[in-house]
């Protein structure tokens, strides 16, 4: 079965910040949307798989150990695994997060991850 989804409704539907909204499964991977300001995160790393970041909203810097990386609205960044970084968000940020399942935890999200 066909599944159309809209994610610009689902990630403004979101009633609060930090929480990662599962929208679709794609083979092994989880497609989550989130809403991010005033917050870094510490640096970790995904030992099993890249992690893209895509910027419906806003504008964040990625941190690696080579620096800084800007990501404005419509862009999107892929993380290669085995990449020590971290999100670096000042205002108000959307996101469409795409990651292997169970990637995403409450160690490298803030420890405000839900399952």
């Amino acid at each position: 079965m066909l599944t159309k989804v809209n994610v610009v409704n689902e990630v403004n539907a979101l009633g609060q910040l930090f929480v990662y909204k599962k929208i679709a499964r794609l083979n092994e991977h989880v497609l989550s949307v989130v809403q991010v300001e005033n917050r870094t995160l510490d640096f970790h790393v995904h030992d099993l798989s890249d992690e893209l970041f895509y910027v419906i909203e806003g504008s964040f810097e990625l941190e690696t150990k080579e620096g800084l990386t800007k990501v404005n609205q419509g862009e999107f960044i892929i993380v290669p695994r085995n990449t020590p970084h971290r999100p670096v968000v000042g205002k108000l940020t959307k996101f469409l997060m795409i990651e292997l399942e169970g990637t995403l935890n409450k160690e490298n999200s803030g420890d405000l991850y839900e399952d």
